[in-house]
């Protein structure tokens, strides 16, 4: 087996620009671009890279935008992997009014991906050779794809013995989760929707973690609670980590930072809570980078070493 495969179906270029106020009918002239690689599996193999271990980033590019996202990625050195399809890669928008330090954040949907595009690169992922020791699916699934998709990975993933980390959300969360996977991290309005119903309370999140690890939709499950934290549950118990305090600079990309930090760590062969303390570190050091940068290694240790100690 390999080391670590992202999947991102649905990458995007985000572009992040900056204004003193967002004004409604009104021409609005922002300060120059940045453009960086984006989309959940493309994150997280960004992340890695910072965090000191290699990955592949495996996704689909088409036209110009999915060409600037090749010379984006190569860099940052990142391993890549695209698979080519008719339609545009996506292109999503963040501004930042100063006035306020407020962000808004535009999200595009994607393109329409073809029976033979999204088959084509499920067939790939199935045949790779050496075998992925973890696969990541990370993000939503562009317009054309099932929702089954992620659900079809996890199952020839039981038979080639990859490692599936899921976080996407809606449909192909719940549908992927009957087939099982190895983990799954939702956040807390993922689990309601798990649920099917209103979580109260901590005790409310852990029996339904509990519930599905036991009903095997998941080895091992990993709540992020945002400024709460993680909630870990699995086959040996309960476990929970706060988040440290940080500056707030951008939301952008924590989730995907804090997946990053704990198949890192997994990577490295860390037991369960510390690859999770180390996600949560990784999280929350995208916090404190502006726009849609992600977690730094510095910060990453530096946070994790105390909440391992705290």
């Amino acid at each position: 087996m390999s080391g670590i495969v992202t999947l991102t179906m649905n990458p995007t270029i985000d572009k992040s620009t900056s204004i003193n106020n967002v004004v409604a009918e009104r021409k609005l002239r922002c300060d120059r671009p940045r453009y960086e690689p984006g989309g959940g599996g493309v994150n997280v193999s960004r992340a890695v890279k910072k965090l000191g271990e290699d990955s592949l980033a495996v996704y689909l590019a088409g036209g110009p935008p999915g060409d600037m996202l090749k010379r984006l990625l190569d860099a940052e050195e990142i391993r890549q992997d695209p698979y080519q399809i008719k339609g545009l890669t996506r292109e999503n928008l963040v501004v930042f009014e100063t006035s306020t330090q407020q962000q808004y954040r535009f999200g595009m949907p994607g393109p329409e991906i073809q029976v033979h595009e999204w088959q084509g690169c499920l067939d790939r992922l199935e045949q790779m050779d050496p075998t992925p020791g973890f696969l990541v699916c990370s993000g939503s699934l562009p317009p054309g794809v099932p929702p089954d998709f992620y659900a079809r990975i996890a199952g020839f993933a039981k038979k080639t013995g990859s490692k599936v980390i899921l976080d996407t959300s809606g449909d192909p969360l719940t549908i992927a989760s009957e087939t099982g996977v190895f983990l799954m991290k939702p956040n807390h309005p993922e689990l309601e929707s798990l649920a099917g119903k209103a979580l109260e309370n901590e005790q409310e999140q852990e029996e339904l973690l509990q519930d599905l690890v036991e009903a095997g939709r998941a080895e091992v499950i990993v709540a992020s609670l945002g400024a709460a934290g993680a909630l870990l549950v699995w086959k040996e118990g309960v476990f929970r980590t706060r988040a440290p305090n940080v500056p707030i600079k951008s939301k952008v990309g924590a989730g995907d930072s804090m997946v990053a930090g704990m198949v890192t760590a997994l990577f490295r062969g860390w037991n369960m809570p510390d690859a999770v303390r180390f996600g949560v570190a990784a999280g929350a050091a995208a916090v404190m980078t502006p726009g849609s940068e992600l977690c730094r290694r510095e910060d990453t240790e530096r946070l994790y070493k105390k909440i391992k100690d705290e």
